[in-house]
């Protein structure tokens, strides 16, 4: 591997560990206080879920943007919602739910997730192409046109 390609394979891992640090931060907090968060929910809603939703939020976001570069996918798409969110978290609890015999429980989880994930994908990227491309200007609108052979006056 020459000097260039070593170097941008180390600025590429930088921005990686940089975007995971926090984002297995968020997670490991989110476990231990899911449960006080959630309230009501209790066993119906845990850290993993709540962290995985909260992941396909951001990456549907992250995804509207009109051209996301490299380095934000590489920090916030791989690195951070890599980190927040995990498919071996996910497996585990439905694992966890057939070992206990909870066929409706590991169906609930199955389904939740993957409904749950598509819909926060799609939101976060409805939400993304609001605050990246922001609609014009109505052409009806009351504010008086620049142009000075369509300006009328009062």
């Amino acid at each position: 591997m020459s000097q260039p390609e070593l170097q941008r394979e180390l600025r590429e891992l930088a921005l990686v560990a940089a975007g995971a640090i926090p984002g297995a931060l968020l997670r490991w907090q989110l476990e231990g206080s899911a449960s006080a968060w959630i309230g009501g929910l209790k066993g119906l809603i845990d850290g993993d879920f709540a962290a995985n939703m909260a992941g396909c939020l951001v990456f549907g976001v992250l995804l509207a943007r009109p051209r996301p570069s490299a380095r934000l996918m590489l920090w916030a798409g791989i690195g951070f919602c890599g980190s927040l969110t995990t498919f071996s978290s996910w497996m585990l609890e439905l694992v966890r739910a057939l070992d206990r015999g909870d066929i409706v429980g590991s169906l609930r989880v199955l389904l939740t997730s993957l409904a749950g994930g598509l819909l926060l994908v799609s939101l976060g990227g409805w939400l993304g192409r609001g605050m990246f491309n922001p609609a014009p200007e109505a052409s009806g609108s009351n504010n008086r046109s620049t142009d000075p052979a369509r300006r009328a006056d009062p």
